[in-house]
């Protein structure tokens, strides 16, 4: 696992045992940020659900303001702190140990939010309805969940909307888009 672009270009990230934890593949993360590259640059960026921290630590090589990292797994919050301490970030980031359902509450707003929790977990359709209802994201602000290519994920009300879709064989990533006011 690699930074695909960015000031930390080719760097290499510290994976994590077993099968707890699920990386977004190569492929998508690269068509995941092909879709949004012009939509980071100067953003604040949530990375719930972080696991190693790769979409985050992207977010941040590809010129994100600053970056939030949600998890609870201890060997994953460690795994986040390395990666970033080894491609500069950890001045540019924070690392919050806790449950991704509590954070959503603290009121902070994003410009940029990645959703890759467990697939059969249900956590993904929660922490959907909850960011809608705290209305976390700053105006014209994008989140990217990433789910089963079955998966069928719901609308939220306004002013968040789906705006588009995208499969990879197994896996889907669904941008929605908080509209003007």
């Amino acid at each position: 696992m690699r930074v695909i672009t960015g000031s930390a270009r080719g760097r290499r990230l510290k994976e994590l045992e077993g099968l707890e934890t699920r990386p977004t593949t190569g492929k998508v993360k690269e068509a995941l940020f092909s879709v949004i590259q012009f939509d980071i640059e100067g953003r604040r960026v949530l990375d719930l659900f972080a696991g190693t921290g790769q979409l985050g630590i992207e977010a941040l090589s590809r010129g994100a303001e600053s970056a939030v990292f949600v998890e609870r797994r201890k060997d994953a919050l460690q795994a986040i702190r390395e990666n970033l301490e080894a491609c500069g970030f950890s001045d540019r980031a924070r690392v919050v140990n806790g449950d991704a359902m509590s954070y959503l509450k603290s009121g902070e707003k994003f410009d940029l939010i990645f959703l890759d929790p467990p697939y059969a977990s249900g956590l993904l359709q929660q922490a959907l309805e909850e960011i809608a209802r705290f209305d976390i994201c700053r105006r014209h602000g994008i989140i990217v969940a990433e789910s089963a290519a079955d998966q069928a994920l719901p609308p939220l009300s306004g002013p968040y909307s789906i705006y588009r879709e995208y499969r990879y064989g197994k896996i889907k990533l669904t941008v929605y888009h908080r509209n003007e006011d």
